[in-house]
């Protein structure tokens, strides 16, 4: 719900489930958990809870070793730290998620990175630069076109063409 630009929906939906995984003692998909409830925040409007959620989620993605979702917690914790306004830090913060997901492997979330520092680029008139970063990684997919992510990364390529 939060995803479709309902935060306030979200949020609650997000917290119960994420009171349910503690309550049956599953930390396998708490840090998951934690970084999508920082992400409703981000859409609320209130990156300073989402990055209390995103230290916390860093917390237990360490103490219990499920890192698979650190490339997208790194990736996330930018985007709120450029919606508070910290751009030298959310630029450092993108090059460690994508150099992470490509150490990971994962594509998804080195798009993900990819399209945000990109986008940051482009907001800062580095569309060359932008360009440079983005089209590899999104000339890396065959499929899955119609999905949310690899559509934000054309339409901000188009943009840069």
């Amino acid at each position: 719900m939060a995803a479709s630009g309902q935060p306030a929906q979200g949020v609650p939906l997000l917290t119960a489930g994420l009171e349910q995984q503690r309550a049956l003692e599953s930390t396998l998909y708490i840090p998951h958990g934690l970084v999508m409830l920082a992400d409703a925040y981000r859409i609320g409007g209130a990156p300073e809870v989402g990055l209390a959620q995103i230290s916390e989620a860093e917390r237990l993605a360490e103490e219990t070793e499920v890192k698979w979702v650190l490339a997208e917690t790194l990736r996330l914790r930018v985007d709120l730290l450029a919606q508070t306004g910290d751009r030298m830090a959310a630029e450092a913060s993108y090059r460690d998620a994508i150099a992470l997901a490509q150490r990971q492997d994962g594509k998804l979330f080195e798009l993900r990175a990819a399209t945000s520092l990109a986008r940051l680029w482009c907001d800062q008139g580095k569309h060359a630069d932008a360009r440079e970063l983005l089209a590899p990684v999104y000339g890396w997919f065959t499929e899955g076109f119609d999905t949310a992510d690899l559509k934000d990364a054309k339409a901000l390529l188009d943009e840069l063409a």
